[in-house]
């Protein structure tokens, strides 16, 4: 007797594919999944040069991995995806992945076709961002306190978290300060915010500072200064060396008359670009590095100090622009078009010393227009150049979480309760029978059960029995309790996360969802991989 309902069935090859995908993405979820959370362990990460990275961000750990399998490249693209997106939760995008595909492969085993898997599993992304939105908490941005708590969650899980109360000030104040006084802002820039490492002292010593940090130092000369108070800063573009021919050619001379004539021709050729220079009223000068000859040389800082103009080389290319917006200047790239109307201004430069080299700092800059792009630096301390890197990256993903509540304005408990939430919503709407029953409600509840793969595996790296973490989570929420979370701090379940302060951007979570269900959805449908030449 036939069965009423249609069963499909896979080829061989078919099968061996998918399969093949998941065992692979399983892989890559496998070795991410233990980094999640506050308790979640660190990777140290050795390239083949040597070179050693200790980090727990999802989207570094896989951005170093070397991954050669096609379906396993495509969850690194999905950590970068959220990494680009909201800046955090890199490593739940890709558990939520590996627990979505484990799942789809339960359903295929039943029988259920792939594309009805793929298109329930779109649907119920687009449900669960429903449900999160409907108990988001609003955010006003003057809310400090509320960036701190999201800032503070996001370094919790990071190796320096123990740090996490001193940066996470620093997060919030630097992109309130690009900001400015613009409240209205649906987007923040962090192109604005420059950090600049420096190894020694400890990560206590590390500093917000209200103008530009240099990596560069000041040009020592005998008699040139070395600090500058009221500075009057001109950014040059051009060479203050000895013009060269357009062409390649050599110059043959005679005798020493000429010798001497070609040393004096060069001496007030540029001299009569520093004295240039400083009619303008410019006392410091920063010039941008050549690659066609020398930006300065040795006779040109000579006169500079005489003059005494404070100089620093080696300006980098890319950092033109925020040097250019910080300072209020415009580059010149002619002796011809140095004018004073092209120059910034500060009220102090100077220079202090660390064992990783000296330090350039300017400050006391001029107010920037009304709602014009504002510019801060913080200046990173460390013991070691592993720590440097990761609070770079730490800080980096406390930025993304404030920028991910500016661009909207809503929070959501931390600690799994929001997947827990979806979970469990999904799980009533599966029985509502508004999906159509089925074989789509078979795909509804595994997508529900998959969810809880993240407050199941917090649970896990906190020590604590998941299973019972788990059960007590689903009756919580069952009672009406939607913000109840694991509390990994204190070893179980706590009913309200956003009380316990660990809160975490809706964006990061909805965006985690749809990110995830779409490359999941791509997998399911691939059914055979063919090599090209």
């Amino acid at each position: 007797m036939a069965s009423k309902t249609r069963q499909f069935n896979e080829r061989g090859k078919e099968k061996d594919v998918r399969t093949s995908n998941i065992t692979a993405t399983k892989a890559v979820t496998d070795a991410v999944r233990t980094s999640l959370g506050p308790r979640g362990m660190d990777k140290m990460i050795v390239s083949g040069t040597g070179e050693v990275v200790i980090t727990n961000d999802g989207a570094t750990i896989l951005n170093k991995m070397e991954v050669l399998h096609p379906a396993a490249k495509m969850l690194v693209e999905l950590s970068k995806s959220q990494d680009i997106e909201a800046g955090d939760g890199t490593t739940s995008v890709v558990v939520l992945a590996g627990s979505l595909l484990a799942h789809a492969q339960k359903l295929l085993h039943k029988g259920i076709h792939p594309t009805i898997v793929s298109e329930t599993f779109l649907r119920c992304a687009v449900k669960a961002c429903q449900i999160l939105e409907s108990s988001a908490i609003p955010v006003s941005i003057t809310d400090r306190d509320q960036l701190l708590k999201s800032a503070v969650t996001s370094l919790n899980s990071k190796v320096v978290s123990q740090y996490s109360n001193l940066l996470a000030p620093l997060a919030v104040d630097a992109v309130l300060k690009v900001i400015g006084n613009n409240k209205e802002v649906d987007n923040v820039d962090l192109r604005n915010i420059r950090v600049v490492s420096k190894l020694g002292s400890t990560i206590e010593d590390t500093e917000l500072v209200d103008g530009i940090i240099f990596n560069q130092k000041i040009v020592g000369n005998a008699n040139g200064p070395n600090r500058m108070e009221n500075a009057k800063i001109a950014l040059i573009q051009f060479q203050l060396s000895p013009p060269k021919t357009s062409m390649d050619s050599s110059t043959t001379v005679s005798n020493f008359a000429a010798m001497d004539r070609i040393l004096r021709e060069e001496k007030s050729y540029i001299l009569k670009q520093c004295k240039q220079i400083k009619a303008t009223g410019c006392n410091v000068l920063l010039i941008q590095k050549s690659i066609l000859r020398d930006a300065v040389t040795d006779l040109a800082l000579h006169y500079l100090s005489q003059l005494h103009i404070l100089v620093v080389r080696d300006i980098e290319r890319d950092e033109v622009e925020f040097i250019s917006k910080t300072l209020g200047l415009s580059p010149i790239s002619s002796i011809e078009s140095f004018t004073a109307a092209k120059l910034g201004t500060a009220a102090l430069v100077s220079q202090t010393s660390t064992p990783d080299g000296p330090i350039l700092k300017i400050t006391g800059l001029k107010a920037p227009a009304q709602n014009a792009a504002q510019t801060v630096s913080i200046l990173i301390r460390g013991s070691n150049k592993l720590v440097l890197d990761e609070a770079d990256r730490s800080l980096h993903d406390a930025f993304c979480v404030i920028r991910s509540l500016i661009k909207k304005k809503y929070m959501i408990g931390g600690g799994g309760s929001a997947e827990m939430q979806v979970s469990v919503g999904l799980g009533e709407w599966a029985k509502s029978g508004e999906i159509g029953g089925g074989e789509k409600e078979w795909c509804v509840r595994g997508y529900a059960e998959a969810l809880e793969v993240i407050p199941a595996t917090l649970a896990e790296n906190g020590g604590m029995n998941s299973v019972e973490v788990l059960t007590e989570l689903r009756r919580s929420h069952a009672a009406g309790e939607k913000r109840a979370g694991v509390n990994v701090r204190k070893g179980g379940v706590a009913k309200d996360m956003s009380e316990e302060g660990v809160v975490q951007p809706l964006l990061v979570s909805t965006s985690a969802i749809m990110l995830a269900t779409e490359t999941v959805a791509m997998l399911l449908k691939i059914d055979d991989i063919v090599i090209t030449k």
